[in-house]
C-alpha cells in the first residue's frame, strides 16, 4: 500500500475531557441546518425563470414515458433528474416549492458529503471549512433553489468524488462498487460528469494494485457512458445555440465570477469581485506557503490532498475549455458547477493547512472566517435585493392578470415559458395567423427599442406602463376587437431579443 493509502485513514477522535469539548458531529449538524435554512426558507421567494418554467410547461407530463420522450426531444441532459422530478410532481404537484424541493434537498445533502471529502483529503478543520463554504456559497445556494438538474449534479458528482477518495485509499471491492454506482449516477445526471470522472479513473489506473481492483468499476462507468450515447444523439444539442453567441472570453470570466459572487453577482461590480478573490486567494496562498515549509505527516497528507483536489478541479474546468477551443463548444459556466466542489475542497485544504505556530493557525482561522462570512453576506443579499434575483415573471403575470380572451402578449423568448406557467392557457400563436384582439401587452427588459410605447397596431392606445423589478410591460387597448396579424405582433416588440407571441387558448382567429 502506498504512503498516500497509509495516511488516508482518519485519525482517531480525541477523547472528550470535559463538558466544553464539542462533539465531533455538532459542527456538521449545525452547518447542515444552516444550509437547510438558507435553501428552504426562501424556496418560493423568486419567480421561475425560463428553464425552470419550461420543465412543467413542456417536459413533465402525466405519464413517465411521455416525459422521457420530451427529455429526448427538447432537453440536453441525461434522464435521472427528470425521472425524480416527475415522481416529485406526481406526489407534490407542480408548484414552485414542489418543483424546487428536489434541488433543495440535494443541496442540503451535499454539505455533509463535502465535509467527508475535506476529511478524506486532509483533516477535520479542512472538512468543516469545506462544508461551511458549500453551505453558504451563493452559487451552490442558487442552484439549490432552481428546478433544474444542477444541484443533483453537484450532489452525485460530490458522492462520486468521495467514493473515489475512499477507493483509492483502500481499493476494496465494496469501495470500488460504490465509486462505480456513484459515478454512474453522476453520468446519468449531467454529461459534464465525464470531465470529473476521467481524472479519477486515470488516478486509479496509475498503480498496478489499484488498476486491477478498479477495472470492473471503470468498466461499469464506460458501459454507462455507452448506454447514454443514443440519447445524446437524439438530443443533438437542442437549444444550445445561445452558448456560441456568448463570447468565450466572457464565459471564461464568468466561471470565477459565478463562484465568488453568484449567478447574478456581476451587478455587484468588479471591485467586490476583486475583494472576494483576494479574500480567498491570500489565505489559500498563505496555506500553500506553510505547506511548502513543513515536513510533518499532517502537512504531507494535506499536500497530497490538495494536489488530488487540484487535479480533479483542473480537469473538470479545463477539459471543456479545450473542447470549446477545438470547436465542440458546450462551455456554459453553469455546466461547471459540480467542478466547484473540488475547487472548494482545494481552498479548504490550503486555507486550513497545518501550521507551525499558534500565530499562523490564528491567521488561517481568520482567513477561513472571512471567506465564509463574505459568501454568506452575498447569499443573504440575493434574498434581499430583487436586482440579484431571477426575473420576476410571476410579478409580470400578476400585473397582467389571467382574464382577457381577446389578448395577445408579446415577450422575449426567455419570458414565454414563465408566462405560460403563471398564466395557464396561453400558447404560441402560429406563424402566419391573425387573431381578434382588444388588448396587446408587450413585455421585455432593457435595452428597449426606440419604438417602445408606440401602438403595435392601428386603433390601439397605450394605457399602462409598468416596471416589475426590471421587467418592462407596455399595455395597449382598443375599444373594438381588431384582427391583428401574427407578423405585426412579432415585429413590434419593445426589446432587442427574439420575440414570442402568446395568446389564450380561447382567442378567436382573425378574419
Amino acid at each position: 500500500m502506498s504512503a498516500l493509502s497509509a495516511t488516508a485513514a482518519p485519525a482517531a477522535p480525541a477523547r472528550a475531557t470535559g463538558s466544553s469539548r464539542v462533539r465531533p458531529w455538532v459542527p456538521i449538524a449545525a452547518l447542515t441546518l444552516l444550509a437547510a435554512a438558507l435553501r428552504l426558507s426562501t424556496l418560493d421567494l423568486q419567480s421561475f425563470w425560463y428553464d425552470e418554467a419550461f420543465t412543467p410547461v413542456h417536459v413533465l407530463h402525466a405519464s413517465l414515458s411521455a416525459t422521457l420522450r420530451s427529455v429526448a426531444h427538447s432537453e440536453n441532459s441525461p434522464p435521472l433528474w427528470y425521472v425524480l422530478e416527475w415522481l416529485f410532481s406526481r406526489v407534490l404537484g407542480s408548484g414552485e416549492v414542489a418543483l424546487r424541493l428536489l434541488s433543495a434537498l440535494a443541496g442540503i445533502a451535499t454539505v455533509p458529503v463535502a465535509w467527508a471529502i475535506g476529511r478524506e483529503l486532509s483533516d477535520r478543520r479542512a472538512a468543516i471549512l469545506c462544508a461551511a463554504i458549500v453551505a453558504v456559497n451563493p452559487l451552490f445556494v442558487w442552484y439549490s433553489q432552481e428546478a433544474r438538474v444542477y444541484a443533483l449534479f453537484v450532489l452525485t458528482a460530490s458522492i462520486a468524488m468521495l467514493c473515489f477518495l475512499r477507493a483509492q485509499a483502500e481499493p476494496a471491492p465494496r469501495r470500488m462498487a460504490a465509486f462505480a454506482l456513484a459515478g454512474a449516477a453522476a453520468l446519468c445526471t449531467h454529461y459534464f460528469a465525464v470531465f470529473l470522472l476521467a481524472p479519477m479513473a486515470l488516478w486509479l489506473l496509475r498503480e498496478p494494485v489499484r488498476r486491477r481492483a478498479s477495472l470492473p468499476a471503470l468498466g461499469a462507468l464506460v458501459l454507462t457512458g455507452l448506454a447514454l450515447v443514443p440519447l445524446v444523439s437524439e438530443q443533438g444539442g437542442h437549444g444550445t445555440q445561445w452558448i456560441g453567441r456568448w463570447p468565450l472570453s466572457e464565459r471564461l470570466q464568468a466561471i470565477p465570477q459565478y463562484y465568488l459572487t453568484g449567478y447574478t453577482g456581476s451587478s455587484l461590480g468588479h471591485g467586490l469581485e476583486l475583494l472576494l478573490a483576494l479574500a480567498v486567494a491570500l489565505p489559500a496562498g498563505f496555506g500553500l506557503w506553510r505547506l511548502s515549509g513543513l515536513t510533518t505527516p499532517a502537512a504531507a497528507r494535506a499536500g497530497r490532498g490538495a494536489l488530488l483536489a487540484f487535479a480533479i478541479a483542473a480537469a473538470g474546468v479545463l477539459a471543456p475549455v479545450v473542447l470549446a477551443l477545438l470547436g465542440a463548444d458546450y462551455l456554459a459556466p453553469r455546466n461547471l458547477v459540480a467542478a466547484m466542489i473540488p475547487v472548494t475542497a482545494l481552498i479548504a485544504v490550503l486555507v486550513l493547512a497545518p501550521a507551525a505556530s499558534r500565530a499562523d493557525r490564528t491567521l488561517a482561522l481568520a482567513g477561513a472566517l472571512v471567506i465564509v462570512i463574505a459568501f454568506l453576506a452575498i447569499t443573504i443579499d440575493v434574498d434581499l435585493s430583487p436586482r440579484l434575483q431571477r426575473g420576476d415573471w410571476r410579478g409580470v403575470a400578476h400585473a397582467l392578470g389571467r382574464d382577457g380572451a381577446e389578448r395577445a402578449i408579446t415577450s422575449v423568448e426567455l419570458g414565454a415559458a414563465p408566462l405560460e406557467y403563471y398564466i395557464p392557457g396561453l400558447h404560441n400563436l402560429h406563424r402566419g395567423r391573425s387573431v381578434q384582439l382588444s388588448e396587446i401587452d408587450e413585455t421585455g427588459y432593457a435595452p428597449l427599442r426606440a419604438s417602445a410605447g408606440s401602438p403595435p397596431a392601428p386603433g390601439f392606445r397605450l394605457f399602462a406602463r409598468l416596471n416589475v423589478h426590471g421587467l418592462i410591460v407596455y399595455r395597449f387597448r382598443s375599444p373594438l376587437a381588431r384582427a391583428v396579424p401574427e407578423a405585426a405582433l412579432r415585429r413590434h416588440v419593445i426589446t432587442r431579443a427574439r420575440p414570442e407571441v402568446l395568446v389564450p387558448g380561447s382567442a378567436h382567429p382573425g378574419a
